[in-house]
């Protein structure tokens, strides 16, 4: 969605979502926060919110109260991220592919086949390395950047058959989000692209609109993918994570010990959501095939071979000076 495009039908949301702060008279009156997210009710992205909420409002002595909007409630995952700059939204939880449309940096997290294990891109992610690129393009783009939270590795599903080689996958309509690094992988398979956006995901799968979708399991399985997809390829062909991120001008409504606060629990939040994705995968993989979803584990060393193209692209789009930073910090890092 262009920025413009949003802004221009801004009014609708914000009359429905912008109540001013809340603050009785008198100086202990409680300032009331929103914090809005994609993630369903119960998905580790909402329980992790729930407890950065509750530890901010306990540390603060309830100076600080914090509202929780999840499940694309305050809308769509680029309208929260643009709600988020412009202060409408307090905080959310935007994927790199939802804030390299401010800044092109942040979607070479995104790059195809990057990263070898979960292990591994955390320790790429919470490098002094990253924050020190990554922290002032959000600032210049009027976010805080508090903490990375999680997401998982991308897997695809499809209605129409096993996907256990590069071959499997040409022909198939794939609905991917609105991020090229994305697109450019399923095109890379053969796939073809569609673009829909997440709140009408479910449906589009269960009408057949498109054959497939690729996102991490927690969100296949929590999302109930399951209920409209067969088949379940662990391809792993990109990462993304949630970025917990404060508008600028909220941030600047808290005092420096309260920041430090919300420094501080947003990094065990995030700890937290990492956790939970990780002791829950496996577990959710072994439900979903006992919801009768077959599951194919591919050799991913041909898909990976495949990507020249999308590399290309990604280039073009992110910026191929940004792409060489990012792997040469995986590089040393990794």
């Amino acid at each position: 969605m262009q920025r413009r495009t949003f802004i221009t039908g801004l009014a609708g949301i914000a009359g429905a979502v912008a109540m001013p702060h809340v603050r009785r008279a008198g100086a202990q009156s409680p300032l009331v926060m929103r914090f809005a997210h994609f993630g369903a009710d119960d998905h580790p992205s909402n329980i992790a919110a729930k407890q950065f909420a509750e530890n901010v409002k306990k540390r603060t002595s309830g100076a600080v109260t914090i509202n929780i909007f999840p499940n694309n409630a305050l809308g769509s995952p680029p309208e929260m991220t643009e709600q988020t700059k412009l202060g409408v939204i307090d905080m959310s939880l935007p994927t790199e592919g939802q804030l390299d449309k401010y800044e092109k940096g942040f979607g070479t997290v995104m790059l195809p086949f990057a990263f070898r294990d979960l292990a591994h891109v955390h320790k790429v992610l919470d490098s002094k390395e990253i924050a020190d690129w990554f922290v002032p393009m959000a600032a210049k783009q009027g976010f805080v950047m508090l903490s990375h939270w999680e997401y998982g590795f991308r897997n695809l599903t499809n209605n129409k058959r096993p996907i256990n080689s590069p071959d499997d996958v040409k022909g198939l309509k794939v609905r991917t989000p609105p991020e090229i690094q994305l697109g450019a992988c399923v095109e890379a398979l053969g796939g073809i692209v569609t673009q829909i956006a997440f709140p009408e995901l479910y449906l589009a799968l269960s009408q057949g609109v498109v054959d497939g979708e690729e996102n991490p399991i927690a969100v296949i399985y929590f999302n109930k993918y399951y209920e409209v997809q067969k088949h379940l390829a662990l391809t792993r062909h990109v990462y993304n994570n949630m970025i917990h991120v404060v508008s600028a001008r909220s941030w600047a409504k808290l005092t420096p010990a309260q920041q430090e606060i919300f420094r501080e629990e947003s990094k065990s939040a995030g700890t937290l959501m990492r956790q939970l994705i990780a002791k829950d995968e496996d577990d959710q993989i072994k439900k979903l095939a006992g919801l009768k979803m077959a599951i194919t584990k591919p050799d991913l060393a041909p898909f990976k071979a495949k990507m020249g193209p999308a590399y290309t692209k990604i280039s073009g789009y992110s910026g191929a000076d940004n792409v060489k930073k990012m792997l040469d910090i995986i590089a040393k890092v990794g």
